[in-house]
């Protein structure tokens, strides 16, 4: 009889299996918030899609179709996040470039309106 103190309790190990991998993720709340709200070239759609697939093949049991689904729907969410934030900046940053330009066009147009004028005035007095 073992009176040791503490006792261990010893769990019985299956030796033949081996560790039980995660499940992957399906994303499919990133892709629903991506089809909604920022649905650039409909990419959100389409991660949505390929979203619904992997938790679809995650709860039939077939994880590494899971797992393949999961990539691409991972991969469509982040080109139409990075799209959707990216284009607006990249827009944004030409309307301002633009409007720079056109101001600086529109002030020398002006002085060289002006000096126009004002020459034409003292050849006729």
């Amino acid at each position: 009889m073992d009176t040791s103190y503490p006792r261990e309790e010893r769990p019985h190990s299956k030796r033949g299996s081996p560790p039980a991998a995660p499940a992957p993720r399906d994303h499919l709340v990133w892709a629903i918030f991506n089809t909604l709200y920022m649905n650039f070239c409909c990419l959100g759609f389409v991660a949505l899609a390929f979203a619904v697939k992997a938790r679809d093949r995650k709860v039939s049991g077939d994880v590494e179709a899971a797992r393949h689904f999961s990539s691409k729907a991972r991969c469509y969410n982040a080109l139409a996040t990075a799209g959707s934030v990216l284009l607006p900046l990249l827009l944004g940053a030409l309307i301002v470039t633009g409007v720079l330009h056109l101001s600086k066009l529109a002030q020398e147009s002006v002085g060289f309106f002006t000096y126009q004028f004002s020459g034409s005035d003292d050849e006729d007095q």
